[in-house]
């Protein structure tokens, strides 16, 4: 039986509305989503969900079997907004788009970066952008022990990216005003450097503490898809 709304609707719910809502997988899900961008991987829990959904925390798991399987659901929900490329562009192009799409994706949820890297894809979502990934890969001409290999190596690029660029930014958050005053601060740390033990660090620091992120990340796909292509092109 549900409890005495506590904490606050969700969206445009009204308490009338909310009585009448059959508990489900799909609305469990979407409470997941919202909690996890409230409050972070690390504070999410079933009782969590089941306090914003006014239900007792038992009636979950009539839906889903456990907290990693509903991890799983929940990354699989994340993937499934990846908006995949029109195929009729070449296969270096869908990969900028994917990989975009992809990186996109991580940034707008919180946590979503660890919560990718804890879960072994499994859920139909997170498959199909797999599948579709090696079907990009093997219409390009890569050979069958490549394809995985190719996929995983892009996976790897676009979460370490994703990643690193989350990190700096809770940094920046957290004991700075911005991410370019934490930029700065570094610039002036590299450049108090001893000059003939550092004389790099301090000849790049502005290319190291002013990233531009958009430029970096292309850059690094680039890298990776002329590899990719070199190695198309040798047949080995």
């Amino acid at each position: 039986m549900a409890r005495r709304r506590t904490t606050p609707l969700l969206n445009n719910e009204t308490e009338e509305g909310t009585r009448h809502i059959p508990l489900d997988r799909a609305r469990i899900l979407e409470t997941a989503l919202f909690l996890l961008d409230e409050i972070g991987l690390k504070e999410l829990s079933m009782r969590k969900i089941a306090d914003k959904l006014q239900v007792k925390t038992a009636s979950l798991y009539y839906h889903v079997k456990d907290k990693e399987e509903l991890m799983q659901l929940l990354s699989d929900r994340i993937s499934g907004e990846i908006v995949w490329p029109e195929t009729s562009l070449s296969w270096q192009e869908q990969i900028y788009q994917w990989a975009g799409q992809f990186r996109k994706v991580l940034l707008s949820h919180r946590d979503a970066v660890e919560l990718f890297n804890q879960m072994i894809a499994m859920g139909y979502e997170r498959l199909t952008q797999i599948e579709r990934l090696y079907q990009l890969l093997v219409s390009a001409g890569f050979s069958d022990p490549h394809v995985p290999w190719i996929a995983s190596m892009l996976k790897n690029y676009v979460q370490g990216f994703a990643a690193e660029e989350v990190q700096l930014h809770i940094i920046a958050r957290h004991h700075h005003s911005s991410f370019e005053e934490l930029g700065e601060q570094y610039d002036q740390f590299y450049r108090k450097l001893p000059a003939e033990r550092f004389p790099n660090m301090i000849r790049l620091a502005t290319y190291t503490t002013k990233t531009n992120w958009e430029n970096e990340f292309r850059f690094g796909l680039s890298v990776l898809i002329e590899g990719f292509s070199a190695k198309l092109m040798r047949g080995k």
